[in-house]
């Protein structure tokens, strides 16, 4: 019984998704996220020879971050639980693909990113939809804020800036809808006792005495922060890297426009 209630609340209490164990469903979004890869590296020479479409370029960037941020959303090796947080816990690192793409193209690649990535899931949902739908609300309040912020002001304080209005949203969001939305929801349709939610949170955390705001202050508002600046640290690590690629691959774009457009203009060679 505790392996089912887990499962179910999984995805109800633990602001990431538990994806269902089926082998089939684990592997079908798997292979979408490969089929977009696939299509990212065909949007990528077609964009190489026409660069001017920004159209094409969108979709490609969008493409390979919806594909890892799919994987790391669905298998489960990519999940982790905390001995010190309770067991429908669990933490999923999905918003570091979404993160990093806002940083270097902007929120809406981002948002693209979160929208694409939770409709790839949504008809292997073993939640009635609800657990993906939080996760989208609290994906785009995370990820879109964030990059938002730090598109209008590209230097460490925007970052800062950014990443701290996002991480509060969030989690402030996180804990309204656990209390207002997800619990109940699950007690009523589910048929999951409050007294058998009581029991799963204090056996983790015994400080918690009901499971509305004592649970949201106690396991939700922490458990998010730890889980934010996880995904904080892994983003800015890794879009520092991306940065220094990027503007590489920028010069040397630019050094062949150039060379090609002194070719155009060069006279013919008089004979």
């Amino acid at each position: 019984m505790k392996e089912i209630t887990d499962s179910l609340l999984a995805n109800a209490l633990g602001h990431r998704v538990l994806f269902a164990s089926s082998t089939t469903k684990i592997w079908v979004p798997v292979i979408v996220a490969a089929v977009l890869i696939a299509i990212f590296v065909g949007l990528g020479f077609y964009s190489k020879k026409h660069p001017e479409s920004l159209s094409v370029r969108f979709m490609s960037r969008v493409a390979i971050f919806t594909a890892m941020a799919t994987i790391l959303y669905v298998v489960p090796i990519f999940q982790f639980k905390l001995p010190f947080f309770p067991s429908f816990l669990e933490i999923h690192l999905d918003e570091i693909p979404s993160m990093i793409a806002g940083f270097a193209y902007g929120p809406l690649v981002a948002m693209a990113t979160v929208f694409l990535k939770t409709l790839i899931k949504l008809p292997f949902t073993s939640t009635m939809l609800v657990g993906e739908l939080t996760d989208f609300l609290l994906g785009l309040a995370y990820v879109g804020l964030s990059s938002f912020i730090f598109s209008k002001k590209k230097d460490f304080w925007g970052a800062v800036i950014g990443i701290s209005v996002g991480t509060v949203t969030q989690v402030a969001l996180a804990m309204i809808l656990n209390v207002y939305v997800m619990i109940p929801f699950y007690t009523t349709l589910m048929g999951l006792s409050e007294e058998m939610l009581l029991g799963l949170m204090q056996a983790a955390i015994p400080a918690i005495s009901d499971v509305e705001w004592s649970y949201a202050l106690f396991a939700v508002l922490p458990f998010n922060l730890l889980k934010d600046a996880i995904v904080i640290v892994v983003t800015l690590a890794c879009y520092r890297m991306l940065a220094m690629v990027l503007k590489k691959m920028q010069r040397t774009a630019e050094a062949e426009r150039l060379a090609a457009k002194a070719q155009k203009e060069e006279p013919p060679k008089k004979e």
